[in-house]
């Protein structure tokens, strides 16, 4: 969060205008803000990642019935927002080095009945974009990027919402960049504006004139100004996150049993999370580490356990794929502590609670 008395100065001026929703001042300015950062051409900001991610599905107008293949190593918002637009996810194995969609599994799966793909930056980790792209290109899909951890990533110099049809970030409050709850999609077709605008706001374009049927998504004033508020000190928060990102790194490198995920090259990473994988050669198992950091007061997550499809609302519901990587990572994964304000000494102590 930004400093009180910062965020507290900045919401004063609602008093006056009483302008607290529909698009306000602050809503536009963070629009701009969020562009220019992101290097992308353009944005539409929403109430939250989830209904930034399912809207834009919805206004890419595929059939009902057609077929998404994606990611079920993601959070649950993900498969919700496939499934809650009539569509039928398929479900992908993802890569052991890095938790992305394989996508040498891609072309297998499709049939004439897909329609996109929907890979997941996971942890911030960089999918194979060119190679989706090629995919995507030579059987006419859409490509719909889950950049939910990716706020911030670059790649090849690029802004990471430059590629694929769209790319969709959370602005929630766990995440690297907060609106208190928020999201953006981020693309290049300009048309596509005008339908997101429609479909966050009623589909309403004047007093007296509804064109279409949408929903309420969008992001009020409070949320905007603490954007904006944030995106003041983002520089400086990354930064802190990244020396607490290679401490760790470098602490737990050695630890036998104990795997970190690859870091792709050319990538400027966010420093979002910090996953580890407990191996069948540790000390102890996965469950059993999570149960022993707890008693020692250190709060990590099985982020992501269990995988979507195996949830009991999607479990046996979809076409059976092949998933065995996808459950390793699940079965193995660890999410420790990572926050701009966390003491070195904290995390020493986390790395000698592993270090067991």
């Amino acid at each position: 969060m930004p400093p009180y008395e910062e965020y507290i100065e900045a919401i004063k001026p609602l008093w006056e205008s009483h302008w607290l929703t529909n698009m306000g001042e602050y809503h536009k300015k963070l629009e701009e803000q969020l562009k220019k950062y992101l290097e992308v051409p353009e944005l539409s900001l929403m109430v939250n990642g989830h209904m930034a991610l399912e809207l834009t599905i919805q206004a890419m107008g595929f059939p009902k019935g057609a077929e998404v293949i994606t990611s079920p190593f993601t959070f649950i918002s993900t498969t919700h927002a496939i499934v809650r637009n009539h569509l039928k996810p398929v479900f992908s194995d993802v890569k052991l080095e890095d938790g992305t969609i394989d996508e040498t599994k891609i072309e297998d799966l499709i049939t004439e009945k897909t329609v996109a793909i929907i890979p997941i930056h996971v942890y911030g980790n960089v999918c194979n974009v060119e190679e989706i792209q090629r995919i995507a290109d030579k059987y006419n899909l859409k490509v719909i990027y889950d950049a939910a951890h990716a706020f911030g990533v670059s790649y090849k110099g690029n802004g990471i919402g430059n590629y694929g049809d769209a790319s969709v970030f959370s602005f929630h409050a766990t995440k690297v960049f907060n609106t208190i709850e928020g999201g953006a999609v981020a693309f290049s077709d300009k048309k596509l504006y005008e339908r997101l605008y429609n479909l966050k706001n009623f589909g309403i374009r004047g007093e007296e004139l509804v064109t279409e049927v949408g929903a309420n998504a969008k992001m009020n004033e409070f949320c905007a100004i603490m954007g904006l508020c944030n995106l003041n000190h983002i520089k400086e928060n990354l930064n802190k996150r990244k020396h607490i990102y290679e401490y760790y790194r470098n602490n737990l490198k050695d630890i036998q049993g104990v795997r970190l995920f690859e870091n792709k090259t050319d990538v400027i990473l966010n420093y979002a999370y910090f996953p580890v994988l407990v191996e069948d050669n540790y000390i102890m198992s996965r469950d059993e580490l999570y149960v022993h950091l707890k008693h020692s007061n250190i709060y990590t997550r099985k982020y992501f356990y269990p995988l979507t499809s195996d949830q009991a609302c999607f479990k046996n519901k979809y076409k059976k794929v092949d998933l065995e990587n996808a459950r390793e990572l699940s079965r193995k994964v660890l999410v420790l502590p990572i926050y701009e304000d966390l003491d070195r000494k904290d995390a020493c102590n986390i790395v000698e609670v592993i270090k067991y």
